[in-house]
């Protein structure tokens, strides 16, 4: 089964993590993923009464035994009744032979408006906790998903991964704006996201609520949540939650006790250890 994780420690420890300017982070380009490389990544689903069985909208990020992060897009109605969603978790394969878990909780952000952008994140609480793996997760920094890899194809059965490069989100807005200049003075770009990609390489339909993460220094950080992009080429780009923004809320919603005793530190000791060390939170600035 897939490895419990955890995104935080306290809010006295987070840091900012530079990102250079050939850092690739975080799916359009993307490989298949090899079984357990990316060992928190989940599937939401919802049931269809079209193929008589749970079909996969969304992905998520598994932050403790009982949590799932994901976007709050991908959450219906906030006072949607948990019992409609699924998680598949530990496997690369989106219909894998591996069972299904039960949703008992879903928590929306309140400031979240399909209207509005920006606060785009929820919590879903399992109703059993999964147990850990014995795989080991690698290096780098990447996005992965199902998402489809063209518009109109259905999705890969096999999870991809991308590296694709940071944006500042002054580069951002000014890509979004040179490519719909009726836009006029709107912003797009809030303080609460993250932009990434490049031509042929980013998130898309499919991979919302997936985790962005990266590894530095030895640790797992988990920097963003897949949100929105564009579906035409320009601009190519994917625009993520930051999950910093948001650490006070999630510790305000899961156990406080449990994230503290249960995050690990990724040391040298990570060869002869049989289980991942998890991502922590921690801003990606760029």
């Amino acid at each position: 089964m897939l490895l419990l994780l955890l995104l935080f420690l306290a809010i006295s420890s987070l840091g900012s993590l530079p990102v250079p300017e050939n850092d690739l982070v975080g799916i359009v380009g993307g490989l298949n993923a090899p079984q357990g490389k990316w060992p928190w990544q989940v599937s939401l689903r919802i049931y269809s009464y079209h193929w008589a069985s749970w079909v996969h909208i969304c992905g998520g990020s598994l932050i403790h035994p009982q949590w799932v992060l994901t976007a709050a897009h991908c959450i219906f109605q906030k006072d949607t009744d948990p019992s409609t969603y699924r998680i598949h978790a530990g496997d690369v394969y989106l219909y894998g032979g591996r069972g299904l878990l039960n949703v008992s909780r879903i928590i929306v952000h309140p400031n979240y408006s399909v209207f509005f952008l920006g606060a785009d994140i929820a919590l879903l609480k399992l109703a059993t906790a999964v147990r850990k793996t014995n795989t080991l997760a690698p290096g780098s920094c990447h996005g992965a998903g199902w998402g489809p890899v063209l518009n109109m194809l259905p999705p890969p059965y096999r999870l991809q991964q991308v590296k694709v490069p940071a944006l500042s989100n002054a580069d951002c807005e000014q890509q979004i704006h040179d490519a719909f200049p009726g836009a006029g003075d709107r912003k797009f770009i809030q303080d609460d996201m993250i932009c990434a990609g490049r031509p042929g390489r980013r998130t898309w339909k499919g991979d919302s609520g997936g985790p962005l993460v990266c590894k530095k220094k030895g640790n797992w950080l988990q920097a963003g949540v897949v949100s929105w992009g564009f579906y035409s080429h320009r601009p190519s780009i994917g625009v993520y939650t930051r999950v910093q923004t948001y650490v006070p809320w999630i510790l305000q919603q899961i156990d406080r006790v449990s994230l503290c005793f249960s995050v690990w530190s990724h040391t040298s000791r990570l060869k002869q250890s049989s289980h991942t060390r998890p991502p922590r939170v921690l801003e990606l600035q760029v």
